[in-house]
């Protein structure tokens, strides 16, 4: 029966009360949402969902319920007021409309008459009742928005204990590794302190306080010569400038007095006056405001130090220079043109290119090529030294774009790389004249950008054969920003195994995911998009057929036998128009035209940034940054010189990041 059909059914004397009550507002969501939210709508239709281009956006999780309310009577811009039963907002979830999303609701269920009570009372009612303007502030009202205390990541930490008292030992290093959450190592929702952190902390506050003074001051930390071991004015000289440096401010008069109070203790007990040092340094180093950035004036807004800290953390990975320090003493972090001013000097740096090169290595996800087994008889040339060389291609691409200005969406459609004798022989290309030179690549061949690498292609298959699926996620995630659902619970995620009577290519056996209507709907998202890279094999080297060992019983015992089978190499990137291809070149090409992708850059720039995921709340910053990135020719260094005050000084901020 079709939707008209349905629609013009006489209705139960339950559905007719059901349409009354949905008069109410209440009755959306009370009754409706949550019937969208077992569809799993919300997927697809969020600001990260594969649907985020279109016109449906769902609030956040955390919604009050005010903006979910006010969501209900959004929906009737998706309401054909002359035809109910046509309706987009029907017709896609229950598939009578062709929907990315498969069937997410089924005709003639509950939540169907649900929905078609609400479609009702929108279609009667006045269509300015609810303005996108209403809806979106009162959606915003419902998110959370504040920025949160965050600590040192680990990267930051030794660039801070490097520059603070000259030792690049690296101890964070032997930290407890770091979780990615949102993509990166840097979010405030996952940086707890954990007792093991905390006893690291301490461990190696102990060790670097002992190094900076085991030969004397060799690093010239003590910007006096004292006289005696309770030489009160050389120590109160030290305090403020190391305290100055260490808490990326100057202390305050009761920091002083107790710093003051544990130097001269330590200095008296021992008689030396490095001891007393020594002592502070190691306080200094566990205490909160040295491991965390935070602070604030009391009308919420940032000081002028904690400005200098943020940009420096965020241009340099690592602590104000004293130059920096005095900028924000005489206040020209205050104005705007100050703070451009600053951000175009600081990204002039060599630490600029230090500090993109670690939010290039978390965006793209360099640990996992760098960690990745493969099977050493199928694989025998992947060593830890060609995945070291994968990942410096892929660096060196991105800091010529970067910081030579180029257009940084050529990364998805490079036709020149930057190789070593390994990965010139793994591509099969000739052998560079030095290591990792920048050269072009032989004509008519179907590999080109950060789509083509190693890191990227060896990084996302399993130790013997490649994963669609895995590549499909990559892209949807890291360069559409586009989160997929995990699977549901209890699902089989078995596929059928080639058999010698029936050898299956991985394309072929990845259409079980197809059929099976708990994974089509995810699964059609990701899966074609790795199969149009099929041709590069789980190393990532080009391949015109996929072999595959099957053992059979031969005179009493299992012999591998090979099969090398016919590819099908055809790629689609469901929700974007006139995006199949069938090879990285294409695809890179796609990717760099889109602009779904080129406001991801933005969007995964801001979240490192900012050490959150964006909210409502940022959207017209979102916006504003992607606008200029677009302006600029998509340059990089212009978008991190936007971002920089754009984070800082985001109207709403309260806390000090």
């Amino acid at each position: 029966m079709n939707i008209r059909a349905r629609w013009s059914l006489p209705a139960s004397a339950a559905f007719a009360s059901m349409a009354f009550a949905a008069m109410d507002p209440a009755f959306f969501a009370a009754k409706v949402y949550p019937a969208l939210e077992d569809a799993q709508c919300r997927g697809c239709h969020a600001s990260d969902g594969v649907a985020s281009g279109t016109r449906l956006h769902f609030p956040p999780k955390d919604a009050s319920q005010e903006a979910i309310r006010f969501f209900g009577m959004s929906l009737g811009v998706l309401v054909d007021r002359g035809n109910p039963a046509k309706s987009v907002i029907l017709a896609k979830p229950t598939n009578q409309i062709p929907h990315t999303g498969g069937q997410r609701i089924k005709p003639g269920s509950d939540s169907e008459k649900l929905l078609v009570a609400w479609i009702g009372h929108l279609a009667s009612t006045p269509e300015a009742s609810a303005s996108p303007a209403r809806v979106e502030r009162t959606q915003r009202a419902g998110s959370q928005t504040g920025g949160a205390v965050r600590r040192l990541t680990h990267s930051q930490y030794n660039n801070t204990v490097r520059d603070l008292l000259g030792d690049d030992s690296r101890p964070a290093l032997r930290f407890p590794p770091e979780d990615y959450i949102d993509g990166f190592k840097n979010q405030s929702r996952g940086q707890s302190m954990s007792p093991i952190l905390i006893e690291a902390y301490s461990a190696a506050a102990e060790k670097l306080a002992l190094n900076a003074f085991r030969a004397g001051d060799v690093n010239g930390l003590i910007p006096c010569k004292p006289a005696s071991a309770d030489d009160s004015k050389c120590r109160d000289e030290f305090l403020g400038k190391f305290g100055r440096r260490a808490f990326r401010r100057p202390l305050n008069t009761a920091e002083l007095r107790r710093y003051a109070a544990a130097f001269s203790a330590h200095a008296h007990a021992s008689g030396k006056f490095l001891e007393g040092a020594r002592a502070i340094v190691e306080a200094m180093l566990q205490s909160p405001k040295f491991l965390f950035h935070v602070e604030e004036r009391p009308d919420g807004r940032l000081g002028d130090y904690a400005v200098a800290s943020r940009f420096s953390y965020l241009f340099w990975d690592t602590m104000p220079s004293e130059d920096l320090f005095k900028a924000a003493e005489r206040g020209e972090l205050r104005t705007a043109g100050g703070r451009d001013g600053w951000a175009r000097r600081m990204v002039d740096s060599p630490l600029a290119v230090q500090a993109a090169d670690e939010f290039f290595s978390q965006w793209l996800r360099f640990d996992r090529v760098l960690n990745a087994f493969k099977e050493r008889r199928r694989f025998p040339e992947f060593t830890p030294e060609l995945a070291a060389a994968m990942v410096e291609e892929t660096k060196r691409l991105l800091q010529d774009l970067a910081w030579k200005d180029g257009n940084f969406m050529d990364a998805f459609r490079a036709d020149y790389g930057f190789v070593n004798a390994d990965l010139a022989a793994l591509y099969q290309f000739p052998t560079p004249q030095a290591e990792f030179q920048k050269m072009p690549f032989p004509a008519g061949t179907p590999r080109a950008g950060l789509l083509g690498q190693g890191s990227f292609l060896a990084a996302s298959a399993g130790p013997v054969e490649t994963s669609p699926t895995a590549r499909g996620i990559f892209v949807r995630e890291q360069l559409l920003c586009q989160h997929i659902p995990p699977p549901p619970p209890n699902i089989n995620t078995t596929l059928p195994e080639p058999s010698e009577e029936k050898p299956l290519t991985r394309r072929q056996r990845l259409a079980a995911h197809v059929e099976d209507p708990s994974c089509a709907a995810c699964h059609r998202l990701m899966d074609p998009i790795g199969f149009g890279l099929e041709n590069f094999d789980a190393l990532g080297r080009w391949r015109d057929k996929e072999t595959i060992l099957i053992n059979v019983a031969e005179d009493n015992r299992s012999t591998p036998k090979r099969f090398d089978l016919p590819l099908e190499i055809e790629g689609e990137i469901a929700g974007l128009p006139n995006s199949r291809f069938a090879n990285s070149k294409q695809l890179g090409s796609i990717l760099a035209e889109s602009p779904v992708c080129q406001t991801c850059i933005v969007r995964q720039l801001f979240r490192y940034a900012a050490g959150r995921r964006e909210t409502p709340d940022d959207r017209e910053v979102i916006d504003r940054l992607s606008a200029r990135f677009k302006e600029s020719g998509f340059r990089f260094r212009e978008l991190l010189i936007a971002l920089g005050p754009a984070v800082e000084f985001r109207k709403g901020e309260r806390n000090g990041n």
